[in-house]
């Protein structure tokens, strides 16, 4: 490439990044208007994450749209987490099966996912630490300087860790969103794949196969969950020593 076609570049992909941004932050601000006028579609939102009968019920009226209706529910339940993603994950194995169930909900929480990643890195690390907690940012501030796949994809497979956050905070550090989006996607499919599997087994009746399904989940996460605090501080720790050895 010729050293002239540099500085196009660098215009070409900051024309981008401002088109992108618009567009996430129009998205981003409609979202937040529904929720602080309580407009009714956003009344409308929440009786869907609720009312599961009414749910169906919607979803089977509009037909061959309600995949992409829950698709857009699971992604935006991953920007502005109105409810737990475990609620909406057995949501989606009880409305469309278990296999139907995992693809749409992994399509969805994706989506989300890189939404968030792209206003994280849009908005950058001022506003960013806005956004979320400050009891979040102690805990995962590390991840602004993480480069590694091996990270995100643990983080993601980790229960009881702000995934959604998590999310918003990738977008500061140098990983490339095509990494985070494959990555962040692999780390969250057993978990989504359980939920789901117990939504299609209590939708037909098996609750038995739902408790089996829920001691296994019990047994896994139960431990990855104690000892979360312990694996953030070992991760941290040691993205501190690979900086440190690095300058």
């Amino acid at each position: 490439m010729a050293p002239d076609d540099a500085p196009r570049r660098r215009v070409k992909t900051k024309v981008h990044w401002i088109i992108g941004g618009a567009i996430i932050a129009t998205l981003v601000a409609s979202c937040g208007w529904l929720v602080l006028t309580d407009a009714p579609a956003y009344q409308f939102l929440v009786r869907l994450y609720v009312d599961k009968r009414f749910l169906k019920q919607t979803l089977r009226a509009w037909g061959v749209l309600a995949p992409v209706i829950f698709i857009g529910l699971q992604a935006v339940q991953v920007i502005i987490s109105p409810i737990p993603g475990e609620l909406t994950g057995i949501l989606g194995g009880y409305l469309f099966g278990q296999w139907g169930g995992l693809l749409y909900s992994t399509i969805g929480l994706t989506l989300g996912s890189v939404a968030s990643f792209a206003v994280g890195r849009w908005l950058g690390a001022r506003y960013v630490r806005k956004l979320v907690s400050s009891a979040v940012w102690r805990k995962m501030g590390f991840i602004v300087e993480a480069e590694g796949a091996v990270l995100c994809f643990i983080i993601f497979l980790i229960p009881g860790l702000p995934k959604d956050m998590a999310c918003y905070l990738f977008g500061l550090s140098p990983l490339p969103l095509w990494i985070f989006a494959v990555v962040s996607t692999l780390g969250r499919i057993p978990d989504t794949w359980i939920l789901s599997a117990q939504g299609a087994h209590t939708a037909s009746g098996d609750y038995l196969e739902v408790v089996f399904l829920t001691a296994i989940v019990v047994a896994i996460a139960l431990p990855l969950y104690y000892y979360r605090n312990r694996l953030v501080g070992w991760f941290r720790g040691k993205l501190a020593h690979s900086t440190d050895r690095a300058g």
